[in-house]
């Protein structure tokens, strides 16, 4: 016994429409460093590593207070290439986000591509990135959802 022609042009027209449906782009927005935001000394590595996965489009928010006599300042570096960003090399890098751009809601940063994103805080020649581990990378994936 079969399908009647009928079902079987139903069944034909849902896979269709099941295939043509985008894949899902529920992205989510992400505070960089949870409630620790961007500050020196703590260990962005560790967190995207337990903060992940990330996907493509999900935007990640840089939060930091603006310079002070009590804060020191803080702006955020993208880097293109793994050993710059290793050894905190600037010079191949470029400003993703200022001193002042971190403060209030923060600067958003969209991870458009499905390739590795490299950030460092660059405030006086990379040392918050060597010394205070202020640095740290994601390699969205393509597609996907946030549970």
């Amino acid at each position: 016994m079969g399908y009647s022609y009928g079902a079987m042009c139903t069944l034909c027209a849902t896979l269709m429409a099941l295939l043509l449906v985008p894949e899902s782009t529920s992205a989510a927005r992400i505070i960089v460093g949870g409630s620790n935001h961007w500050q020196f000394g703590f260990n962005y590595a560790d967190w995207a590593f337990r903060s992940g996965p990330f996907y493509q489009n999900d935007t990640l928010v840089f939060m930091y207070d603006p310079p002070s006599n009590n804060t020191p300042p803080h702006s955020v570096y993208l880097f293109n290439d793994f050993r710059s960003f290793a050894t905190c090399n600037l010079k191949r890098a470029r400003m993703a986000g200022n001193v002042a751009q971190g403060g209030g809601k923060g600067f958003e940063f969209v991870l458009q591509k499905a390739k590795p994103y490299m950030f460092a805080c660059g405030e006086h020649d990379g040392i918050h990135c060597r010394l205070g581990l202020m640095q740290f990378f994601v390699l969205p994936l393509q597609g996907g959802c946030h549970a």
